[in-house]
């Protein structure tokens, strides 16, 4: 992820201390290492994830077929032959998710213990750190690839209308094949999200914070706008990253910024866009507007779309304007 970056956060805690954040290099400490494996296979089940995701091309010609003759009985099993194993997939990701949400209280609790201010737990849990923005990246990532996808939606449509026509009828579907009721419930709301994996992060962190009241908020949301403010610095300043060994770094960054804002803006009474609000958000937008259009207009969708007080008489004008549409 490229090479050793040194950020200074003067403006991040009383501290006032330059520390190292290696998104590519850093590896767990003894203390680390139990938390470290535990994320470490949840992350790379994520790589298959996405590559899955990447290469979903759907049953939109079987199933178009199978509607316009309904009484051809070949082409409604081709259709039920090529929607089952792609809902198998689906399953799969929504499963996934709930895998995802548990790493993620993993690594909040590290992360956000008392036993040091948040910008001391980045620059001693490195590895950690790291994982708590590759969990970011993912999410991202993928809502980014569902959003551009629409045949995941009609995919499991089409999977439920049939399911339940064979229930009326009488006919029982291939064992292994179908998803309990409950269950599709559950993956239609999760899928029917715009950004379901963001969703479930927001959740999660927002449930995390409620039930851990011992653990002051103040912990969790530090840990967020440092995040951010790290974030914004490597990208905002020529010296760091210069030091990107590639675009996919920038892109990494650019992630990983706008998904510790949103997850801020949750967890936050006040939220992300308050004056008072720690992460500077007039920079991070300006860092986001500065890059190539057709690269950030989902992760600007993000902030528009999927953030809790964006619309707030607290936000100022100048805020709302930046985000609008042009």
């Amino acid at each position: 992820m490229g090479n050793l970056i040194k950020v200074l956060t003067r403006d991040i805690d009383n501290n006032a201390g330059n520390f190292f954040l290696d998104f590519e290099n850093a590896q767990p400490s003894a203390a680390e290492r139990q938390v470290w494996e535990e994320v470490n296979r949840v992350l790379a089940e994520g790589l298959v994830i996405l590559d899955d995701l990447q290469n979903y091309k759907g049953a939109g010609e079987e199933i178009r077929q199978a509607i316009q003759s309904p009484a051809e009985e070949r082409i409604q099993e081709r259709a039920w032959s090529a929607v089952v194993p792609l809902v198998g997939k689906l399953k799969k990701f929504y499963e996934f998710s709930q895998k995802l949400e548990s790493s993620l209280k993993v690594l909040l609790d590290a992360l956000t213990s008392s036993a040091c201010s948040p910008t001391q737990h980045l620059e001693q849990d490195q590895a950690l750190a790291r994982q708590f923005a590759q969990i970011l990246h993912f999410t991202l990532r993928f809502d980014e690839l569902k959003m551009t996808n629409p045949a995941i939606q009609n995919d499991f449509s089409y999977y439920r209308r049939t399911i339940s026509r064979m229930r009326i009828n009488n006919l029982v579907a291939d064992e292994g094949n179908e998803v309990n009721n409950e269950l599709a419930n559950r993956m239609s709301l999760f899928y029917a999200n715009a950004t379901p994996m963001l969703k479930t992060l927001s959740d999660a962190t927002t449930k995390f914070v409620s039930d851990n009241s011992d653990v002051p908020v103040e912990n969790t949301t530090d840990c967020l706008s440092t995040m951010a403010s790290v974030c914004k610095v490597m990208l905002e300043t020529p010296e760091y990253r210069s030091r990107f060994a590639s675009e996919e770094t920038v892109m990494f960054c650019l992630r990983v910024m706008v998904g510790v804002i949103i997850l801020y803006d949750y967890v936050h009474p006040a939220g992300a866009f308050v004056k008072t609000s720690k992460i500077d958000m007039k920079g991070c937008i300006r860092v986001l507007k500065e890059q190539p259009a057709s690269s950030v207009e989902g992760l600007l969708n993000a902030l528009r779309y999927t953030t809790k007080h964006l619309n707030d008489e607290t936000t100022s004008k100048q805020i709302k304007n930046m985000l609008q549409v042009n």
